[in-house]
């Protein structure tokens, strides 16, 4: 997998943690530099910690499965980018308080790292360097988390479906890719 298409699937995956972070700088009044800190660590690092844990995964069943490892990742991708375009659509807002404690911080990292795992699968299958991939990962979403909490707390809400909407968009495009270089289709 090349660089750029590492840096895809990063932000991809960073955009739901991007529209909760746009949601928690709206949360608060006025934010420290701890606010951004704590949230890029927190969404960063659960957005590294999961792909591994799905590559872990990945790994120990491929040999059952190789033939049909296209087919899976694009399935995985296309259904986790039309669940984020599903969700920027429906527009539901969530509560979201203005605690940066890991009580609130912990189930919002897990929440939107869970498609992160499906990814870690994903690159089982296709052979992507592990290490390099996650950290490029959790760097991409620290980044973004801690910009979103600053655009919320400047712009409000009216980033965060389409952040939502632009993430699904770009991992149903990389599932698609995926599957037509598989097929012969795109060199």
């Amino acid at each position: 997998m090349e660089l750029w298409e590492m840096a895809v699937i990063a932000v991809g995956l960073s955009m739901d943690a991007f529209a909760v972070a746009i949601c928690k700088g709206l949360s608060v009044q006025k934010i420290k530099p701890a606010h951004i800190l704590i949230t890029g660590l927190w969404f960063g690092g659960f957005q590294a910690l999961m792909p591994l844990i799905g590559y872990l995964l990945g790994v120990r069943f491929e040999s059952l499965i190789t033939e049909i490892d296209h087919w899976i990742a694009f399935v995985l991708l296309g259904l986790i980018g039309g669940n984020m375009i599903r969700e920027a659509i429906k527009g539901e807002e969530e509560e979201m308080c203005d605690s940066f404690g890991s009580k609130a911080m912990f189930p919002m990292a897990v929440a939107t790292s869970i498609d992160a795992l499906a990814v870690g699968v994903t690159f089982a299958f296709l052979g992507v360097k592990i290490v390099p991939a996650i950290s490029f990962i959790g760097v991409i979403t620290f980044v973004l988390s801690g910009v979103g909490v600053v655009i919320g707390n400047v712009f409000g809400a009216k980033f965060k479906s389409k952040a939502e909407f632009a993430g699904g968009v770009v991992l149903i495009l990389m599932g698609l890719k995926i599957l037509l270089e598989h097929l012969g289709i795109i060199g």
